[in-house]
């Protein structure tokens, strides 16, 4: 039987969190073989059937799988059991536009589709709640990582220090080149350049040297400034551009191409 390959990340005992890779279902192209977004122009027979390889999985229903339509912006959707009741275009109507989402209900799985863009899982043991973030270099100028953190702290009385929290597959600063537009906006934000950029040659190999910026730094940076342990923060490391065979990268691959589910359910 055909059966998705997972990424697994050890937050603690009472959630799974993970990220899916390319491996073990039914798309095809640079949507294969396992896309389960449904925004990214794949084959819809083709995404069913990944869900519903994920549903088994997981051992969770098709309509516990959460995914909102994101947009790079820093828009937060709380999923409670009023939200799972709903009708689906009342579902589709709320997780459109959104960013991140948070839940502390048990034996729902929400997550964030990206493919070089930086997924985040943040976890609070103590209050048994989860939030899944989708920091692209928009989102992450914007701070979504700490207005998530912020979010769980009005939402569910997250303690900062007791929060667990996995940065998963990215593109690495080696392999994010960007212009100066780019750069200069996180100039604008007041990020410390000094330690998320770095000049470096152009990767189309031309006697020029361009901006590179270390999305994984920057949202670290964030998460550390509202009161998460640096000790509390693991980042996988995975670069998406690197290791296209294994993982979607909108770079490699182009925009017409799957992505990757990063995602989390509390058990």
């Amino acid at each position: 039987m055909t059966e998705p390959q997972l990424t697994y990340y050890p937050l603690g005992e009472g959630v799974t969190a993970f990220s899916t890779t390319r491996h073990g279902g039914f798309s095809r192209g640079n949507y294969g073989a396992f896309n389960v977004n449904r925004y990214c122009g794949d084959d819809p027979e083709a995404i069913r059937q990944n869900r519903r390889l994920l549903s088994l999985k997981l051992g969770v229903t098709d309509d516990r799988i959460v995914m909102p339509h994101q947009v790079h912006g820093v828009q937060i959707r709380k999923i409670t059991l009023g939200f799972l009741y709903a009708s689906a275009d009342e579902q589709t109507a709320r997780l459109e536009g959104v960013d991140a989402l948070m839940t502390n209900v048990h034996g729902v799985c929400i997550g964030i589709s990206t493919a070089d863009c930086i997924p985040i899982i943040i976890y609070d043991p103590q209050h048994e709640a989860v939030c899944a973030v989708h920091a692209g270099w928009r989102g992450t100028v914007q701070r979504i990582a700490r207005e998530a953190t912020l979010a769980m702290i009005t939402e569910y009385g997250s303690n900062p220090s007791q929060l667990q929290v996995v940065i998963g597959p990215g593109i690495s600063m080696e392999a994010f080149e960007v212009g100066d537009e780019v750069y200069d906006a996180f100039v604008a934000a007041n990020f410390p350049m000094e330690a998320i950029s770095r000049r470096m040659p152009a990767m189309d190999g031309t006697p020029v040297e361009k901006w590179h910026i270390d999305l994984w730094a920057c949202n670290r940076l964030q998460l550390q400034a509202v009161g998460v342990l640096p000790e509390h923060i693991h980042v996988s490391g995975i670069c998406t551009w690197q290791q296209s065979d294994d993982y979607f990268s909108a770079r490699r691959l182009g925009i017409q191409s799957g992505r990757i589910l990063t995602a989390a359910i509390l058990h």
